[in-house]
């Protein structure tokens, strides 16, 4: 939902898998918000217009917070929990953290065959 076009990546994958799933970014793609509290675990809405499509939530004190958004069968207070409950002591949830180092280790190697 937190999309430019109301169906990011999240949303297909969850529709073809016929699956709940969640959104989460380092980066806002679109709407406003107002800054959630320091504290981890805080979060503020994330709005287009008047249209409440995902959350901002502060996952770890000091840093920048992350995008959350739903993708299907979830509403936005579960997806916050849910992220919530992979967060170790890095600011991203672990299972997008492990995706971005290996992401990187793929970028590495095909460099190195260049």
């Amino acid at each position: 939902m937190a999309h430019p076009r109301r169906f990011g990546i999240a949303s297909h994958v969850g529709v073809i898998m016929k699956k709940p799933t969640i959104g989460c970014a380092k980066k806002r793609l679109c709407g406003n918000y107002i800054q959630p509290d320091e504290k981890p675990g805080s979060f503020s809405y994330l709005y287009d217009k008047k249209e409440k499509i995902g959350a901002v939530l502060r996952t770890r004190k000091g840093v920048r917070p992350i995008f959350i958004s739903i993708g299907t069968c979830v509403d936005i207070e579960s997806s916050v929990r849910i992220i919530m409950s992979m967060v170790s002591k890095y600011r991203l949830p672990e299972p997008l953290r492990q995706a971005h180092l290996y992401a990187a280790e793929v970028r590495n190697m095909l460099r190195l065959k260049e």
